[in-house]
């Protein structure tokens, strides 16, 4: 996984066919999709219930380019091994999930995995000020985690524009997630995001028997996000 700022579109699976998660994961990729996000929550840190380390285990085989866990559980600590092992490629877990996390950032590199470090909106970016030397990438929810198909909350991007500007020359990923489509695409791109989470926004109207409009809303967000100058 070589760092760059190209743009790049990660597709959560939160929003594809939940019995038919190899095939989605392979179709996503064959239409444009870059990195494969997979949304993690406990029911306890959100109010939702989706995936575990076996499930990504059982995907990873069908995922050829960067898998992308977000982690939105709470302790968070226990469960880095086992999803660093069932393949791993980039691990995020929230600066509200534990009072240390300083620790669980050391615990994420330590297992071979990229280390992220997401933010919920009413997280201040100062909040990861000290831990930018040991984070891979910084996640900017821009709606409250826990569901899918929220409503982007515009008062993000200025965080956006702040950790941009925190960052410097550092080789750190800025992701976006949540309520990303055409429309707020541009928004935080011009912020300085460079890996765009969308969920509804690509698997609307498609399938896995019928993949095009997969591809297509890949590449309407992509032009979106890239129409202007960043």
């Amino acid at each position: 996984m070589t760092f760059n700022r190209s743009l790049k579109i990660a597709p959560s699976i939160l929003a594809a066919d939940f019995a038919n998660f190899g095939a989605e994961c392979e179709a996503i990729e064959t239409q444009g999709a870059d990195w494969v996000h997979i949304d993690v929550m406990d029911g306890h840190f959100v109010p939702n219930i989706t995936f575990g380390p076996a499930t990504c285990a059982a995907i990873r085989p069908h995922i050829k380019g960067v898998m992308d866990v977000h982690l939105m559980i709470s302790p968070v600590d226990s469960y880095i091994e086992a999803f660093a092992d069932s393949g791993a490629d980039v691990i995020t877990a929230h600066v509200e999930a534990t009072p240390h996390i300083h620790r669980t950032m050391q615990a994420i590199r330590a297992s071979g995995t990229k280390a992220g470090i997401a933010l919920n909106p009413a997280t201040p970016a100062s909040s990861i000020e000290y831990l930018l030397d040991m984070v891979d990438l910084v996640c900017v929810m821009t709606v409250n985690p826990g569901f899918g198909g929220q409503k982007f909350i515009h008062s993000q991007v200025e965080k956006v524009r702040q950790i941009r500007s925190m960052i410097g020359d550092r080789p750190i990923h800025i992701q976006i997630d949540g309520g990303v489509d055409p429309t707020t695409a541009p928004l935080v791109a011009n912020a300085g995001a460079d890996v765009l989470v969308a969920g509804s926004a690509v698997f609307r109207g498609g399938s896995v028997s019928n993949p095009a409009p997969y591809g297509e809303n890949i590449r309407n967000i992509r032009a979106a996000a890239v129409s202007i100058e960043v």
